[in-house]
């Protein structure tokens, strides 16, 4: 199943770049910045731009841990998703919000890369859309002491095993928010 040969559009995925979800992060900043110069390019390349913001009992929709990072405001009209899950398509809007817009390919960024990034690059992939990990704007917490990889460790993985995803019809892969294409790719593989 592929979304791409029906829906022309690559929108840019932010997902849960909150107050929250940020602190603490590795690079944090750096990636604030980069996940800053990838919304302005899509807008001015006429890209769609979807926030999805997660809510708990810890990120409460209102108050400051649930709030964007400074510096990241969603323009007006542009769709602000909630989630409760991992993965940003489960249970909410997402999808009809992405097929309103005629989108079949996303360029997804935010946090926590080893959690709601990895859960909704793979949701998007099996929902038949064209994923592309933008690598130098997503970013995680130090989890070593669970007897996690180093930040840059999950991140680099991540981005490794990002770039060689594939599906009939669709395409993973990875880019940079400098280099982020926001035209949909031609796929060689039947849908």
């Amino acid at each position: 199943m592929t979304v791409g040969q029906q829906r022309p559009a690559t929108a840019v995925l932010v997902v849960d770049a909150q107050n929250a979800a940020l602190a603490g992060t590795y690079r944090r900043e750096q990636v604030v910045a980069a996940i800053g110069r990838l919304v302005e390019r899509a807008r001015a390349a006429g890209a769609p731009v979807v926030w999805v913001r997660h809510q708990d009992e810890e990120m409460v929709p209102g108050t400051a841990p649930w709030q964007l990072a400074d510096g990241l405001v969603p323009a007006p009209g542009e769709p602000l998703i909630g989630k409760e899950w991992a993965d940003a398509f489960e249970a909410t809007g997402l999808e009809r919000e992405l097929a309103a817009l005629g989108v079949g390919r996303l360029l997804v960024a935010g946090a926590q890369t080893d959690v709601c990034i990895r859960s909704t690059l793979h949701g998007g992939l099996v929902r038949g859309y064209h994923t592309v990990l933008v690598g130098d704007a997503h970013t995680c917490s130090d989890e070593t002491a669970q007897g996690a990889p180093p930040p840059e460790a999950v991140i680099a993985h991540t981005n490794l095993y990002w770039s060689g995803q594939r599906a009939p019809g669709r395409e993973g892969g990875t880019t940079t928010a400098e280099q982020a294409d926001f035209r949909l790719p031609a796929c060689s593989e039947p849908a």
